[in-house]
């Protein structure tokens, strides 16, 4: 019989609830560095010694980077422990990346207002090494969401409405066609990294170089009532300046009387684990101040590379075949076409179609921006969220 929606978040609950009641320490992950660790179903939890807590495995030596997010010759294996549905394989949507898109947010995780971050307060998760390696490694197998926002606003302007605010969405140029040919990986803290290592502040202690299983291990096993676990996906050696340039350099064309607003934007880039709240949540944050505020782990990222080394660099090499310049080929008389129409929205294949059957990419260079305010200069080209 199928379950609803509801009633497998009710049972994923309760399990999770009696698992953490029942576990006397942390589970260890039997995986190596570079490993998928695949979550079971609802039902195979249940029935399975794996998560009886055997006796922690311990690397003498643990590689700062744990390796690729999913297997270097095969397509990722979509877990399904932390998922509503019990398919094996996840739906296919044409014209858009082959992802498993439930992972962007499943069950009870809640997503942020602003769509950068994903949270749960799970016991299991803060009390079980094994379910919390399962859960890193699965949602580094999804990419985060990068996008470019350009706006045009003129600040003398009797209407606070910006000309033009157009947004383009960059994900699809981290994954390739072939899963073969892909770079992403996961990547722990070095030492000399200035990061939250455990504590209420960033730290360079302990230093050695330990990897995901021991990171995790150090979480379960730190026994205060505040405390978060962050994985954070980054997209790597993609030139925003030189992306950045072009832009300004498209705009000035077209004579725009106003100040031009670049942003790269990152969104769907972290996932958070949280020790469960009990008791009494002003109490509680009160006895967090005297211990010493809340012990962050920040010590994960999934690194989504655009290309293997910098623009410029010798060898380097493109995930997906398409560098800066053959994108911005692509998408340039797109760009033109909707800041020509004043959009406020995504610029989509819709636009190119339009351009190309339409020519209408062509005839937007001469734009009627009403009386001339004076340009003024403005930049922002850093990755944000």
């Amino acid at each position: 019989m199928d379950l609803s929606v509801d009633q497998e978040k009710a049972i994923l609950r309760q399990h999770y609830e009696q698992q953490d009641d029942s576990l006397a320490g942390p589970a260890s992950s039997s995986s190596s560095p570079g490993t998928n660790t695949v979550p079971m179903t609802v039902e195979e939890l249940e029935s399975s010694p794996v998560h009886q807590s055997p006796p922690p495995v311990r690397s003498p030596t643990p590689p700062p980077y744990s390796g690729p997010s999913t297997p270097a010759q095969q397509s990722p294996t979509p877990p399904n422990a932390f998922l509503l549905s019990h398919s094996s394989q996840p739906r296919r949507y044409p014209g858009l990346p082959p992802l498993d898109y439930r992972l962007y947010n499943p069950p009870l995780f809640t997503l942020s207002q602003d769509k950068t971050t994903i949270r749960s307060s799970v016991p299991y998760l803060s009390s079980n090494a094994t379910a919390l390696i399962a859960l890193i490694r699965q949602q580094a197998s999804i990419p985060p969401k990068p996008c470019i926002h350009i706006t045009g606003r003129r600040e003398h302007s009797a209407s606070s409405r910006p000309d033009f605010a157009i947004k383009l969405n960059l994900m699809h140029l981290l994954i390739p066609d072939d899963q073969r040919n892909r770079l992403d990986y996961l990547r722990c803290v070095a030492p000399g990294e200035m990061v939250f290592r455990g504590g209420s502040k960033p730290s360079l202690e302990p230093s050695e170089p330990d990897g995901l299983e021991e990171w995790a291990r150090r979480y379960v096993d730190d026994k205060s009532a505040n405390k978060s676990f962050l994985l954070e996906r980054v997209v790597a050696n993609l030139d925003v300046n030189w992306v950045e340039g072009q832009v300004r350099a498209l705009v000035a064309e077209m004579k725009y009387p106003g100040r031009v607003e670049v942003k790269f934007l990152v969104t769907h880039n972290k996932v958070m684990v949280q020790a469960p709240e009990k008791g009494n949540k002003f109490l509680a944050s009160v006895a967090g101040l005297f211990s010493g505020g809340k012990k962050k782990y920040e010590v994960v990222k999934a690194v989504w590379p655009f290309a293997s080394g910098r623009n410029g660099e010798k060898g380097r090499k493109v995930v997906c075949g398409i560098g800066e310049e053959e994108w911005w080929k692509g998408w340039k008389r797109s760009v033109r076409f909707a800041i020509s129409a004043k959009r406020h929205g995504w610029v989509t294949n819709e636009d190119k179609l339009e351009v190309l059957m339409e020519a209408d990419g062509d005839a937007s260079g001469n734009v009627d921006w009403g009386p001339e305010e004076g340009i003024v200069q403005g930049s922002s080209s850093q990755w944000g969220t």
